[in-house]
């Protein structure tokens, strides 16, 4: 796991245990997240999000979508 000021778009996170989603979005200090096949929603608890990977990581592995 990545560790840093928080996650960044583009990087992905855990929101629950074993609950992946994409920060996809940051509006007006609001982080968005989305997870596969789902509707984007707001980060109800952002500071409880752990980066898994950050965007270049996913980038790196060949997992951008």
């Amino acid at each position: 796991m990545s560790s840093g000021p928080g996650p960044k778009v583009g990087d992905e996170v855990e929101y629950a245990p074993g609950r992946l989603a994409i920060v996809t979005d940051i509006r007006k200090g609001v982080l968005y997240l989305r997870g596969w096949g789902s509707r984007e929603w707001a980060a109800a608890e952002p500071e409880a999000l752990t980066v898994a990977r950050t965007r270049e990581e996913r980038i790196a592995a060949g997992d951008a979508w």
